[in-house]
C-alpha cells in the first residue's frame, strides 16, 4: 500500500508572514506589529509590514500554486484584518479579501485549509490581557463564527490553532516571540487553559453554521524516536515523547498537555502532578468543551531526538559530533515523519495531518538565473519517505503541507532564513520557483511513487 488517491498534497503559510499591507483597509495592530518595533526584539529590525506583498499579489502567488500542482492550500486569517479590535466592528476590506483569495483558489482547482489562528493576535486584545483573560474563549468563538458564516459556503477545511506550544510558550515563557511578555507558571498554564477552551468554543461555532466541515487542530512537537528497533527502545520513545518534561527553557513544549485535554478530554495525569501549584481553574465543563469531536489532527513537524531504554526509564541519547542541521541550525531527523505519526495515531486514534514540514536553506539565485536547492529536495524526499513508510504500517495520514511555499517573515529571525519552494526577492517581490518546487510538482503528479 501506498499513497491513497484520495491523498492531499498542498503547502502551507501564515498571514503575518507573507500578506503585508499592515496598515492597509481597516486591519488592527497585532502583537507582531508592537514586538518589531521593539530594538533588538527582530532580527536587524525588521518586521510584517510589507512581507511578501500577498495582499496585492494574491492572484500571482495563486498561480504559482497552480503552476506547483498543489492540490490544497493551508492558509491562515488575520483576526484584526477581520475585527480590527479583535471584538465588535467588523472590517468588511478584510473579509472580502479572503473572499477573493479563496475564489481564486477554487477556480485554479486549489481547495482552502484555513487556519484561524497563526500567532498574529489583535493587539487590542492583547492590551486587555490577552489569552489570560477569561473572556478570551469567546472571543475567539466570536471571531470564528463570523469567518465560518462568510468562508463555509466555500471552505470545507477549517483548524482553529496553529502550534499553541509556540505562541504561549515562546511569546510568554521564553518571551523571544512576540508580544515577548515573560510571565509566571501559574500565568501562562491559566493562557494554556484558555486557548484550549477557545478551540473547543470555535469548533462548536463552525459546525453550528457550515454544512459538511472538517475541523481540525494543529500544534507541534519534537520527536522522540528509538535509536534502535527493539521493543524497549520503542517504548521509551512512547514514553520520553508523551511524558510532559519539567523544561526549565520552555516547559509548556509539551505534546500531551497540549493535545490531551482537546483530543481525549483530560489533561495528562503527569502535568497535574507536575504543575501542581500553579494549575488553573478547571470548570465542571471546561474538559467537554475542549474536547469537541474533530475530523482530523494536525501536527506541524520538523525534526526529533534519539530515546533508548537505560536502566532506570528512557534516556535521552546525544547527538553524534557534527550532526546534520538545516541553516537555521535544526536537526535533520527524517525519523521523525514516521515515528511522530506512529505515536500520535496510536494515542489520539484520529486521522493525520502533517500541516507543516520543510527546511530552511542558503538558497540563492544562481548565475543562470534559477535557485538550486539539492538540500530541501534530499530533506523533503527522506522524511517524506518516512511518512510514506508509516503510511505503509497503518498511520492513517491524510495530507502533508509542505513549509512554505514562498520565503517570508520567519518571526524574529526576520528575512534571514529561507523555507519556501519559491524565492521571493524582497526588495523586487519577483517570485522564482525553486528546483524543489519543481521536484514537488513532480512527486504531486505521481502521487508520491518517486518516493521509493
Amino acid at each position: 500500500m501506498s499513497f491513497s488517491k484520495n491523498f492531499v498534497w498542498g503547502s502551507a503559510t501564515s498571514s503575518y508572514q507573507i500578506e503585508g499591507a499592515a496598515y492597509e483597509e481597516g486591519r488592527g495592530l497585532t502583537v507582531w506589529d508592537d514586538f518589531c518595533n521593539t530594538k533588538g526584539k527582530v532580527f536587524s529590525g525588521q518586521n510584517g509590514d510589507v512581507a511578501c506583498d500577498h495582499y496585492h499579489r494574491y492572484k500571482e502567488d495563486v498561480n504559482l500554486m497552480k503552476e506547483l500542482g498543489l492540490q490544497a492550500y493551508r492558509f491562515s486569517i488575520a483576526w484584526s484584518r477581520i475585527l480590527p479590535e479583535g471584538i465588535g466592528e467588523i472590517n468588511e476590506k478584510g473579509l472580502d479579501f479572503y473572499d477573493k483569495l479563496v475564489d481564486e483558489l477554487l477556480e485554479k482547482g486549489i481547495t482552502p485549509y484555513v487556519t484561524l489562528f497563526h500567532w498574529d493576535l489583535p493587539f487590542a486584545l492583547h492590551r486587555l490581557g490577552g489569552w489570560q483573560n477569561p473572556e478570551s474563549p469567546k472571543w475567539f468563538a466570536n471571531y470564528a463564527k463570523i469567518v465560518a458564516q462568510r468562508l463555509g459556503d466555500r471552505v470545507k477545511n477549517f483548524i482553529t490553532f496553529n502550534e499553541p506550544q509556540c505562541f504561549v510558550g515562546l511569546g510568554h515563557v521564553t518571551g523571544e516571540h512576540a508580544p515577548g511578555n515573560i510571565m509566571s507558571r501559574k500565568s501562562t498554564l491559566e493562557m494554556a487553559h484558555n486557548v484550549m477552551l477557545a478551540h473547543g468554543y470555535a469548533v462548536q461555532a463552525i459546525r453550528s453554521v457550515v454544512k459538511n466541515v472538517k475541523v481540525g487542530y494543529a500544534p507541534t512537537s519534537s520527536a522522540a524516536y528509538p535509536v534502535t528497533n527493539s521493543k524497549e527502545d520503542i517504548e521509551a520513545a512512547r514514553e520520553a515523547y508523551f511524558q510532559v518534561q519539567p523544561d526549565p527553557h520552555n516547559y509548556l513544549w509539551s505534546v500531551t498537555w497540549w493535545s490531551d485535554p482537546v483530543m481525549l478530554g483530560a489533561y495528562p495525569e503527569d502535568g497535574l502532578k507536575l504543575y501542581e501549584k500553579d494549575l488553573p481553574k478547571i470548570g465542571q465543563n471546561d474538559l467537554n468543551i475542549m474536547s469537541q469531536p474533530l475530523d482530523f489532527y494536525g501536527q506541524n513537524i520538523y525534526n526529533g531526538s534519539p530515546v533508548r531504554a537505560g536502566k532506570n526509564g528512557f534516556e535521552w541519547v546525544e547527538r553524534p559530533i557534527g550532526y546534520d542541521r538545516t541553516a537555521i541550525g535544526w536537526p535533520i531527523t527524517p525519523e521523525s515523519l514516521y515515528w511522530a505519526p506512529k505515536f500520535l495515531y496510536e494515542r489520539y486514534k484520529k486521522p493525520i495531518i502533517i500541516t507543516e514540514n520543510g527546511m530552511s536553506a542558503h538558497d540563492v539565485v544562481s548565475v543562470d538565473g534559477k535557485v538550486h536547492d539539492p538540500n530541501r529536495i534530499d530533506f523533503m524526499y527522506r522524511y517524506i519517505r518516512e511518512m510514506k513508510r508509516a503510511i505503509e504500517d497503518g498511520v492513517n495520514v491524510e495530507a502533508y503541507f509542505a513549509w512554505s511555499l514562498m520565503d517570508n517573515f520567519e518571526w524574529a529571525k526576520g528575512y534571514s532564513e529561507r523555507f519556501g519552494m519559491v524565492y521571493v526577492d524582497f526588495e523586487t517581490q519577483k517570485r522564482t520557483i525553486k528546483d524543489s518546487g519543481y521536484w514537488y510538482k513532480e512527486l504531486i503528479n505521481s502521487n508520491g511513487e518517486i518516493i521509493k
